[in-house]
């Protein structure tokens, strides 16, 4: 990651995850995920990111469904996604899940006081209770 520039898109911005080709009508798993980063900038085209960001954050609202959540876990694991953050802003919570040999390994479940810090992006932090303050 050293030397590296990170970048930050927030939705709407399109995650494109190929399977065998990258032609855009051969690709059919496409997510909009709440917040991602990027480190590497050859995955950035015209139409958003073609392949695994490095970090995906997804905050969850009422709306979201088990099954959109199972999905989007089995998508992002399987694409090699780094860190996978599901935010709770009901709840007031957040769990991390960290890819190692290809399979997500779950945090504790962090709450309002515990300042993050990703293991996939160094330097990117977030402290849940100045997040969640405006909840």
């Amino acid at each position: 990651m050293e030397g590296k520039k990170c970048q930050v898109y927030v939705a709407p911005f399109d995650v494109r995850f190929p399977k065998e080709s990258k032609e855009d009508h051969k690709i059919h798993d496409v997510v909009q995920p709440d917040i991602c980063v990027i480190c590497d900038p050859e995955k950035l085209d015209d139409r958003g990111c073609i392949g695994a960001p490095d970090l995906i954050v997804e905050i969850l609202s009422p709306g979201n469904s088990k099954t959109e959540l199972k999905h989007k876990y089995e998508l992002y694991e399987t694409h090699g996604v780094r860190e996978y953050w599901i935010i709770h802003p009901e709840n007031q919570d957040l769990l991390i899940y960290t890819l190692v040999d290809g399979k997500y390994v779950p945090s504790c479940l962090l709450t309002s006081g515990d300042v993050v810090e990703s293991v996939a992006v160094k330097g990117f932090k977030l402290d849940l209770e100045e997040f969640f303050w405006g909840y």
